[in-house]
C-alpha cells in the first residue's frame, strides 16, 4: 500500500514474469522460511506458492482459492499452447496436494466441485464506498472517461479495449477517452502500447489497489470484456463489483455469473462477446444521457452495498483463519 496501515507490514517479493518464474518463486520461498514461524498463519493467494511451501516447517497454512487454476492454464499467455495439456494435469495435481497439506478457503461457491471435501466459502468482493463520486463526471479536461480496472491479456479482452479506444476516438474525439489500468501480460502488452502510442486510450499499466479504486470514482462505465473461456464461466469478474461498488455503469460480456449478477442488480448492460460496436453504442448512449448513466451506477452502487460489501464477509474470514490457527497451536 502507498499509505501505511496500522498492524501491517508489506514486504517485497521478487515478482514473476513470462516464463521467468522460478527465481520468483525461489524467493517466496525463502520468504516463508524467513518469516513463515513468527507467524500463526501463512495465507496463500496465488497457486504457484503452494508448491513454495513442501519441505518448510510453516504454521498452519491456508490456500485461499480464487480461481479454477487448472481451467487458468489456458489463458496464461507464457505457457506454451503444445504443454497447457501436460500444465493443466500438474495443476490438477498440486490441488489434491494442497488439499491434504493445508486448509482451503474457496472465493466462489462454484469452486467445491474441485475438491473432495467441503471448505469454507468467503466471496471475493469489495469495499464499497457509502457515497461515491457520482458516475458520468468529466475529468480535468473536460472528458468522460470509460475505464477497464485490472490485468489485460489477450482472453481478458486486450484486443477489444483498443478497438474500442480507436472507435471512440474517431467518433467523439476527446469528449469519451478509454483509460485502462492494470499491467498487460503476453501479447496484450504489445497491443496496448501500440494503441496508447496512437492516442487511443490512456494506459496507465500497474497501480496499487486503493489509488486503482479510487481511479473509478466519477467514470461514465467500467468495462468487462472477458471472453468466453472455461477459467471465467464459473466466477464473478471481481471488476464488475468494483465498478458497482464505486457506482459506475457495467458494460460486460455474458458469462454466466457476470451475467447474473448485472441483470440482478441492474446495474449494467450485457453485449455480445467481442461487440465493439455494441459497446460502442452503449457508451455513446450514457455518454449523451449521463443522468440516465448515473442512475444505473446508483442502481449497481446500491445493490453492492447491501449484498457485497467486504464488510460483511470480513469476519467469516477472519474467523476461518482463526479456526485454523487455533487448531494449529493445539496440535
Amino acid at each position: 500500500p502507498d499509505a501505511a496501515v496500522p498492524g501491517l507490514t508489506a514486504v517485497e517479493v521478487r515478482r514473476a514474469r513470462g516464463r521467468h518464474r522460478l527465481a520468483a518463486q525461489r524467493s517466496a520461498r525463502e520468504l516463508l522460511r524467513r518469516l513463515g514461524p513468527d507467524h500463526d498463519v501463512v495465507l496463500l493467494h496465488d497457486p504457484e506458492l503452494v508448491p513454495t511451501t513442501v519441505g518448510l516447517r510453516l504454521p498452519p497454512v491456508v490456500w485461499d482459492v480464487h480461481e479454477d487454476t487448472a481451467a487458468a492454464v489456458s489463458v496464461r499467455p507464457w505457457v506454451p499452447d503444445r504443454l497447457r495439456p501436460v500444465v493443466a494435469r500438474a495443476v490438477s495435481g498440486v490441488e489434491r496436494l494442497a488439499e491434504r497439506r493445508m486448509a482451503l478457503l474457496l472465493a466462489d461457491e462454484h469452486y467445491a466441485a474441485r475438491f473432495r471435501s467441503e471448505h469454507p466459502v468467503v466471496l471475493n468482493t469489495t469495499t464499497v464506498p457509502a457515497d461515491p463520486p457520482p458516475a458520468a463526471t468529466t475529468d480535468a479536461d473536460g472528458a468522460l472517461r470509460v475505464v477497464y480496472l485490472g490485468s489485460v491479456t489477450v482472453e481478458r479482452g486486450a484486443r477489444e479495449l483498443a478497438a474500442i479506444g480507436r472507435r471512440l476516438r474517431a467518433v467523439a474525439g476527446d469528449r469519451v477517452v478509454l483509460q485502462v489500468v492494470g499491467p498487460a501480460h503476453g501479447e496484450a502488452e504489445e497491443v496496448l502500447r501500440t494503441a496508447r502510442d496512437e492516442g487511443a486510450l490512456r494506459w496507465e499499466g500497474f497501480v496499487a489497489s486503493d489509488r486503482a479504486l479510487a481511479m473509478l470514482g466519477g467514470a461514465l462505465a467500467g468495462l468487462s470484456p472477458l471472453h468466453d473461456t472455461a477459467n471465467f464461466r464459473p466466477s464473478v469478474p471481481t471488476k464488475i463489483v468494483e465498478y458497482m461498488a464505486w457506482g459506475i455503469p457495467v458494460v460486460s460480456t455474458p458469462l454466466p455469473l457476470a451475467t447474473s449478477l448485472v441483470e440482478r442488480s441492474g446495474g449494467g448492460v450485457l453485449v455480445p462477446f467481442g461487440d465493439v460496436d455494441r459497446t460502442v453504442e452503449q457508451l455513446l448512449a450514457w455518454a449523451d444521457d449521463p443522468a440516465l448513466a448515473r442512475e444505473v451506477g446508483r442502481r449497481g452502487h446500491d445493490y453492492a452495498l447491501a449484498r457485497l460489501d467486504w464488510s460483511t464477509q470480513a469476519p467469516a474470514f477472519v474467523a476461518a483463519l482463526q479456526q485454523v490457527a487455533d487448531a494449529g497451536a493445539r496440535s
